[in-house]
């Protein structure tokens, strides 16, 4: 599937004193694919039983699991992640905030915002209700939310207009009426 988008990551070879085990330890570079996906969040919603896209902070160890939930490369040394250099850790982060598509929608200022709290297994029904692939737990998360927003969007009634916006629309199209007509009133 061409939707798939990841990331690449090259985390140099490290050396560092572990001083509960008295020892040095070393690893040697390796480049890891990271994918931003609905697999990845319910991967670590798994572990920490907590919902991933609630605004709160995360700890410095659960966002180092969720890089590792992240990682689609087979046979990581599990040392690697001990020591993420902060340049890559930013990368990495930078590519979870990205929007990943061109479309954009209109906010409307009277509704109110939803406070329903977001898991896996919500974004998992909102797939089946309508009718995406589960294919697509493996795009990028924000795009997958993309889609399903404009499905949502597509598929909610048009909104009521005001008895103003009524009339005002009435009145506007008398008025292209009698001048399509040549008349006065």
């Amino acid at each position: 599937m061409g939707l798939r988008k990841m990331l690449t990551v090259k985390i140099p070879a490290c050396e560092y004193y572990d001083s509960e085990k008295d020892e040095f330890l070393y690893t040697k570079e390796q480049t890891l694919k990271l994918e931003h996906s609905l697999l990845s969040i319910a991967k670590w919603e798994e572990r920490w039983e907590k919902p991933f896209l609630k605004e709160d902070e995360k700890s410095p160890e659960e966002y180092v699991d969720y890089i590792r939930c992240m990682t689609i490369t087979q046979n990581v040394d599990p040392l690697i992640y001990r020591h993420l250099p902060k340049e890559v850790i930013n990368q990495i982060g930078d590519y979870i905030d990205k929007k990943m598509t061109a479309t954009w929608f209109r906010e409307d200022q009277t509704k109110r915002p939803n406070k329903e709290i977001v898991t896996a297994e919500v974004i998992y029904y909102w797939m089946f209700s309508y009718g995406i692939p589960l294919d697509f737990q493996k795009v990028h998360l924000n795009k997958l939310m993309t889609l399903i927003r404009v499905f949502s969007e597509k598929n909610s009634p048009p909104n009521k207009m005001s008895r103003n916006e009524i009339y005002a629309q009435q009145r506007k199209l008398n008025a292209m009426r009698r001048k399509q007509h040549g008349k006065r009133g």
